[in-house]
């Protein structure tokens, strides 16, 4: 299945209507009105909690030790869905252990497919998502973890640069294929570290390709934090998703590229950035 990247510029929209990554062939466009609200199961290593903030609650997934080090884990446009989950359960287990926190930025809404994604996406309120991702950093300082850090995937990756802006009690960033709107947040005001992946092959222009790279990093030099950019040569958009579906779905989408080495030397990298900087 072939999509078409719309040649615009991610960083020259509105936060508070994301542009389209993909335009779609016809036979998706039909399946707009259809959503997944999914369950965790009862054999899940997830506790699911509630987070209030400006009186709103919104749902959270909670793994790892309760005294860890905490992580805020942020979905891909997909929403809460099995690969930001396995990708959860991953950083809880790196290392010593993290304690990873997913907060449902969608409430329950999981696209099927990239029709859905892009339309959930479309919906999202990046405000109220920073917002959310703040009021989660909070229940995590309040509940055993004396450092979090934000990582994020894609749309999740994005946000989790524009929380080094725009929340200050974050301690570090992890970033993965994804850069925020100018409008949202600019990574030269940015103040936690940031650590950001990129792949080489990666073709969403003006959001996660190369040049998207290159400007972000021009940017981290302008904030004076401590920052690391990594390319992956051969490696597209979402190739840390390396689950049997989410393998799948990466070759109905047109990526073909596969590279365990890659995603093994960047959770290693993940691991020692998070590690340096949320150490007690």
């Amino acid at each position: 299945m072939l999509f078409s990247i719309l040649r615009s510029s991610i960083s020259s929209r509105s936060f508070l209507k994301t542009p389209s990554i993909f335009s779609t062939p016809n036979k998706l466009t039909s399946s707009l009105s259809r959503f997944s609200v999914r369950s965790m199961a009862s054999s899940s290593p997830f506790k699911k909690i509630q987070i209030q903030r400006d009186g709103t609650e919104f749902d959270a997934y909670v793994v790892g030790r309760d005294d860890a080090p905490a992580i805020v884990v942020l979905q891909e446009w997909w929403g809460v869905d099995y690969e930001i989950k396995n990708h959860a359960v991953k950083i809880s287990e790196l290392g010593s252990g993290f304690k990873a926190l997913i907060p449902d930025l969608y409430r329950g809404k999981v696209g099927l497919d990239v029709a859905e994604a892009q339309h959930l996406m479309d919906g999202l309120d990046w405000q109220g998502a920073v917002k959310d991702i703040h009021a989660s950093v909070n229940w995590l300082k309040a509940n055993g973890s004396k450092k979090v850090g934000v990582t994020g995937y894609c749309m999740g990756g994005a946000l989790s640069i524009a929380s080094s802006v725009l929340i200050p009690d974050v301690d570090a960033v992890v970033s993965f294929y994804g850069v925020p709107s100018s409008e949202l947040a600019d990574p030269a005001q940015a103040k936690a570290p940031i650590q950001a992946h990129f792949g080489e092959l990666d073709s969403f222009v003006g959001f996660s390709d190369l040049t998207a790279a290159k400007k972000l990093e021009e940017k981290l030099k302008e904030s004076g934090i401590p920052y690391e950019v990594h390319i992956y040569k051969g490696s597209g958009h979402a190739f840390m998703n390396r689950s049997d579906e989410g393998v799948k779905r990466r070759k109905n989408m047109g990526m073909n590229d596969e590279d365990d080495n890659a995603v093994e030397l960047a959770w290693s990298r993940f691991q020692s950035w998070m590690s340096k900087y949320l150490s007690a």
